[in-house]
């Protein structure tokens, strides 16, 4: 949901403009408009190039000015980190902006993304030991589990398979699904929750609309988990925490939880793997190198960066951004998509995709207090997912010239629609005799 407060449309034939004391509501917003859309869009897997331009020339660069609004995009990676750790100048409170229905908790915000100390503090506390080295070491078994199903219906539905639908969201899905504790006959509703949330296509109307489903049927679960909590971490933190946790900071620690782990892994492992694919020694030194899908993860994630924006910045008083004069309440926007390209910390190659690349520290999971909290059990699932792949299918090939591929094009958390690709070489042609 980050990019969506970046997008203000000036036609009032398009804009349901509802003025509130704090302004504009914005998820009352019809369509967002074009003059910032520059940050989200991409040819293919990489970034457009205009985002280049503004890097090189002016990392802290002003994109709009909007019904009183300055906003901002930070591309340079150096620039990128100092405004992601800086939670003295900036917040990350988003709801002045937004409007809200008491009497509906679910249209609250919630969650990690945009709330700021100390309410942060303490509800990531809830979250930080679930997701340490050690209590993650016991979903390894379940994740290799849920790879391998999925592999097996991908060949039993062979020869040609889609990455997308029957495999790259499938296995975050389940895994999700399994750490909550999201019972089996809750979870076809469940399924369908994620990718709307970051689809800026429909405007705020679209993307709030489909935030306040999943938060209704978080909340449910919730409720239900109060009176027999369960094996997930929602029924753990309701047994550690009782009522000192109330539902809508639970469900929306859920729905983070869920909006981090699934789309994001699932676009994750599409666009990997078509990357992969492009070059097979890739797949080679998976099966063949010890260690090798650690080194080619990271740079996957550096290249591909599929969250695009980070969680909105908004400046708390007036000023200097590395030679630019933000104002009070100036909306400042994270490119992390940009800020991974930068080529003073990633090379002269930055655009490029190379897995022997020198270890740098990239902000594909963010950077700083707001840094994805389940980053390493993302690394986990990528890791034994691309494994897997390289393994069953030594010849795994796209089964459509890749110009054909369908992209999301204005979407957070970039995605491909559809991978079709053939999982085993042709066999050769049978010679009459």
């Amino acid at each position: 949901m980050v990019a969506t407060y970046l997008k203000r449309w000036v036609g009032s034939r398009i804009l349901n403009r509802t003025t509130r004391k704090g302004g504009l509501d914005l998820s009352k917003m019809r369509m967002f408009p074009s003059q910032v859309s520059m940050p989200l869009r991409r040819h293919g897997v990489d970034p457009v190039p205009e985002l280049a331009k503004v890097r090189e020339e002016e990392p802290v660069h002003k994109l709009a000015h909007l019904f009183g609004l300055n906003v901002w995009v930070v591309s340079g990676h150096a620039e990128a980190k100092s405004v992601l750790a800086d939670s003295t100048n900036f917040s990350n409170d988003i709801r002045p902006l937004v409007g809200s229905d008491p009497n509906k908790p679910s249209e609250g915000i919630g969650g990690l993304g945009f709330t700021d100390p100390p309410d942060h503090t303490r509800l990531r506390k809830l979250l930080t030991p679930e997701f340490t080295k050690r209590r993650l070491a016991r979903l390894e078994p379940a994740i290799e589990k849920i790879v391998q199903d999925q592999l097996d219906l991908m060949e039993a539905k062979g020869p040609v398979a889609d990455i997308v639908s029957d495999f790259a969201f499938n296995v975050p899905f389940l895994l999700i699904a399994d750490l909550l504790g999201v019972e089996e006959s809750d979870r076809d509703r469940f399924r369908a929750l994620g990718p709307a949330r970051f689809d800026l296509s429909g405007g705020g109307i679209g993307v709030f609309g489909s935030a306040s489903e999943s938060r209704d049927f978080l909340f449910e679960i919730v409720r239900k988990q109060r009176k027999n909590p369960g094996d997930g971490l929602i029924g753990s933190i309701i047994r550690e925490q009782g009522d000192d946790i109330d539902d809508v900071e639970l469900g929306g620690l859920a729905d983070g939880v869920f909006l981090g782990g699934y789309e994001t892994s699932a676009s994750m492992l599409a666009l990997g793997t078509l990357v992969l694919m492009r070059n097979p020694e890739n797949f080679e030194r998976i099966r063949n190198e010890p260690g090798a899908v650690d080194a080619i993860v990271e740079e996957l994630l550096r290249y591909l960066t599929v969250v695009q924006v980070a969680f909105p910045r908004f400046a708390r008083h007036d000023q200097d951004l590395f030679g630019q004069q933000v104002k009070k309440g100036d909306l400042v926007a994270v490119s992390l998509s940009g800020a991974d390209r930068d080529k003073e910390v990633f090379g002269p190659d930055a655009e490029e995709f190379w897995p022997r690349r020198a270890p740098a520290a990239h902000l594909a999971f963010g950077h700083g207090m707001h840094r994805c909290v389940g980053a390493e059990l993302a690394r986990m699932e990528l890791r034994a997912a691309f494994s897997a792949l390289a393994h069953r299918f030594p010849d795994l090939s796209l089964a459509i010239p890749e110009e054909q591929l369908r992209f999301r094009d204005f979407s957070i958390v970039y995605g491909v629609e559809t991978l079709p690709v053939q999982l085993h070489a042709a066999e050769p042609e049978q010679v009459a005799g």
